[in-house]
């Protein structure tokens, strides 16, 4: 559990709101008084989103170092602190994701959330009263039989998010994972793994898509650790790849950009496929961490592997990353620049193909485009536009459960609201105000 940021809180009661008399700062007042403060302080002047989510996740401790100096500076500025530590912001720790000489039982206790040294985020009542029964000798059968479900949750995770199925897929998990202490050959253990950590890896993602930010993490430790004992090097690549994703979207994209460091080496084992993901990865990372130039090239990188894709030879793990994820994905990483004028158009052009190209097998994804293609043209271009785009993006989203779409129609939201005069804006404010919590 994250340990919550005290001296934020602290040092956000002590300022009077500005708007009630007598009273502390809102979350929401906060958060208006450092944007506005960094648009006032930075040449040219710059237009950020904080808000009273953000500004709560903050205080509970999810996000313990804003990875922006001129969103810290602000923060200092606001509430009179001196320095970061003033209001409770520390770098988070580093250690290496990866398990090496662990107890391979106890290893699958704790990442599963079944350890019983503590309390479990999983509650009894997830165990069935009879439980189906673990084979003692693992073949081929049971092999295939981990994959195919892990290809299944997979798919149903792009088409209708993980918010409403994650948890029971964790079930499917600690079962696939008693398997490893079964008797079997080395060839088939080695392929057990691989394929046990294949659902893993689904399972973590799912969680991250939920903000289950914990158990995503074990989920993700224990994938990774699969991939390494059955010398899975594809399965690997991935599993730092989502890794590297979680913690970006977790405001820490110094973590992001190890994590994908870590999944290129020996990038020559790996698939044009893969490496073009993971140059993409790099790029978001790279535009969260404000430097434009290296994102730009790194979307050139991604850009020229992926034209030597060769879908034929991609394990499972990457069939999805077609065309229109690539765009996607380029189009998410210049988003970031883009809001703040940089290279527009690029990510404009990126973000519509990623809309046009992807399927309804994909679904979540081409939503996540959606939203920030309307987000971005309502910073840049035509409000009404944006409007239409976005109410498009929220219709289809009514299918999915996921955290992090919703996050972006907040974001949404807040870019609207400067235009809010405009019928069609203000119409897109109440829609998004009336079906999400904002």
């Amino acid at each position: 559990m994250a340990e919550p940021n005290d001296r934020l809180h602290r040092a956000r009661m002590r300022v009077e709101s500005p708007n009630a008399s007598g009273e502390p700062l809102s979350r929401q007042e906060l958060a208006e008084l450092v944007n506005a403060w960094v648009y006032d302080n930075t040449t040219p002047p710059r237009v950020i989103a904080t808000d009273a989510n953000y500004v709560g996740q903050l205080e509970r401790g999810r996000i313990r170092w804003p990875q922006d100096p001129d969103r810290r500076a602000g923060f200092r500025a606001v509430l009179g602190a001196d320095t970061d530590a003033d209001v409770g912001f520390r770098r988070p720790r580093r250690s290496r994701p990866s398990v090496a000489g662990v107890d391979r039982q106890q290893f699958i206790r704790t990442a599963l959330g079944t350890s019983a040294g503590g309390p479990s985020v999983f509650a009894d009542l997830s165990a069935p009263t009879q439980p189906t029964p673990v084979p003692s000798v693992v073949g081929h059968v049971e092999v295939a039989e981990v994959r195919n479900t892990a290809r299944a949750f997979s798919g149903w995770d792009n088409l209708y998010g993980g918010g409403l199925l994650w948890e029971a897929v964790v079930a499917q998990l600690r079962y696939c994972a008693e398997l490893l202490n079964a008797r079997c050959s080395e060839h088939v253990r080695t392929d057990l793994f691989s394929a046990v950590g294949f659902l893993a890896q689904v399972t973590g993602y799912m969680a991250f898509d939920a903000y289950a930010h914990d158990d995503a993490r074990r989920m993700y430790r224990f994938a990774l650790h699969c991939a390494e004992e059955s010398g899975d090097w594809h399965l690997r690549a991935k599993v730092l790849s989502s890794m590297a994703r979680q913690s970006i979207w977790c405001g820490d994209p110094d973590a992001g950009l190890t994590f994908i460091e870590l999944a290129m080496v020996r990038a020559d084992r790996l698939t044009a496929t893969e490496r073009a993901m993971l140059h993409a990865g790099r790029a978001h990372a790279l535009a969260e961490l404000g430097r434009v130039e290296d994102a730009a090239t790194a979307v050139g990188v991604a850009d020229e592997e992926f034209s030597h894709a060769r879908p034929a030879d991609d394990p499972v793990y990457v069939r999805f990353y077609n065309a229109a994820q690539q765009a996607g994905d380029t189009g998410s990483a210049l988003w970031k620049v883009a809001v703040h004028g940089h290279l527009v158009t690029e990510a404009r052009h990126r973000l519509s193909t990623a809309v046009t190209g992807h399927g309804e097998e994909l679904a979540r994804s081409r939503i996540l485009s959606q939203v920030k293609l309307a987000s971005l043209v309502m910073v840049t271009g035509d409000p009404d536009e944006a409007a239409a785009i976005g109410g498009q993006a929220l219709a289809a989203a009514s299918t999915i459960r996921s955290q992090r779409a919703a996050d972006d129609m907040r974001d949404l939201r807040r870019f609207a609201e400067p235009h809010e005069r405009l019928p069609g804006v203000a119409e897109l404010i109440h829609r998004i105000g009336s079906t999400i919590v904002v």
